[in-house]
């Protein structure tokens, strides 16, 4: 490389740089002028308002119309495109699939959900729905999207595989991500543990900075969020609490051990011992003994969890908010007698629902976006 050629990618670097600064300041809560961002961030008015005109070219900013009334020229705010770049989101889940898209300013734009069971279908019937599902969403929400990203219920590795997920056997080392951006006209498609993309999406909503997120369904995962980053360990394994053995000699699970958590607070677990439906029949008419068992089970194997990572907070989503306060007074008497840490550990239902890891997904891209704009292409 020559010196003027290193000078060029010098320039590059930096201004990429000002660009998210920019962004980020824009991305604020509340329209800002570029005087206020050119005070916020240390950069010349010149060198913000010719960031903020690259920005609006990309449709990541807009100008809104200046206020009227006041003394000396109104400045015009700024505020992030709504009508710009967004994210798909699609989740694969052991019983269903979900999809939907996300504007810049984190607003959900569409979505759409339809059951698909896939405990016992080969990987290419699931991913076909999941693409029809997610166009469908496209086309709905009528913007460009910049990319995409995939919940699933299991391991996920290097490069999208679905290395493992004890709750579709025949899901084994699948490229998820790489045949879901092939079904979507070579989009780009992320993936990821569907409790990890939860976790983010409670982080996003102003959830707490250190805290163990647990994904409720038929599976049982969790997120682990420490210093507002994830935490996914070594391999991409860390939070699969719903295998922590919470009864040894319980019932068999389908990872092949027994007595895990997930046999005890799963939804399967909690329909068949209440004998409803569905999950909307359990919510209509919430169960005390077994929901009290369940949130025993949680707290057993949440308190293992806090003793080790030392988290102020337990966020209970997924199908827990849906259960009301037996579980949940349950987890939090369990942890007052376990956990060693003091005060007492914050233990509440996520805001979000069974939507956290949807969510996430698609917020997941607008994430990437708004922190890096100048490396969109």
């Amino acid at each position: 490389m020559t010196t003027s050629e290193r000078g060029a990618a010098g320039q590059h670097t930096v201004r990429r740089h000002n660009l998210a600064l920019v962004l980020r300041e824009v991305a604020g809560p509340e329209p800002v002028s570029r005087a206020a961002v050119a005070a916020r961030t240390g950069l010349t008015r010149g060198t913000v308002s010719s960031l903020v005109e690259e920005l609006i070219a990309a449709g990541l900013v807009t100008e809104l119309a200046a206020p009227r009334g006041g003394t000396g020229r109104p400045a015009s705010p700024l505020r992030l495109d709504p009508t710009g770049p967004a994210g798909l989101g699609v989740e694969i889940g052991v019983d269903a699939v979900a999809a939907c898209v996300v504007d810049l300013t984190g607003s959900v734009r569409a979505r759409r959900s339809v059951p698909s069971d896939h405990r016992d279908a080969a990987p290419p019937a699931g991913l076909a729905t999941a693409a029809a599902l997610a166009a469908e969403v496209v086309a709905e929400a009528g913007l460009e999207i910049a990319g995409a990203a995939v919940a699933l219920p299991g391991v996920v590795g290097r490069g999208g595989v679905l290395e493992r997920a004890p709750n579709l056997p025949r899901w084994v080392d699948v490229a998820v991500g790489e045949e879901l951006g092939t079904r979507l006209g070579e989009l780009p498609v992320l993936a990821g543990n569907e409790a990890d993309l939860a976790a983010l999406a409670e982080l996003w909503s102003g959830g707490p900075a250190d805290a163990v997120y647990v994904s409720g369904g038929i599976g049982v995962g969790a997120g682990i969020v420490l210093s507002g980053r994830l935490f996914r360990g070594a391999g991409g394994r860390a939070g699969e609490i719903g295998h922590v053995v919470v009864d040894p000699d319980g019932p068999p699970c389908h990872c092949g051990g027994r007595g895990c958590l997930e046999t005890a607070a799963g939804l399967e677990t909690l329909l068949r011992e209440t004998g409803a439906a569905d999950l909307n029949a359990l919510a209509a008419a919430p169960p005390i003994g077994p929901l009290a068992r369940a949130g025993r089970a949680l707290g057993v194997a949440l308190a293992g969890a806090i003793n080790l990572l030392d988290v102020p907070a337990v966020v209970l989503g997924g199908i827990y908010p849906r259960c009301g306060p037996v579980l949940l007074d349950a987890v939090r008497a369990e942890l007052a007698v376990r956990v060693l840490s003091r005060p007492a550990v914050q233990v509440t239902y996520s805001t979000l629902g069974p939507d956290g890891a949807l969510r996430g997904a698609a917020t997941s891209v607008v994430q990437d976006l708004l922190s890096d704009p100048g490396g969109r292409r």
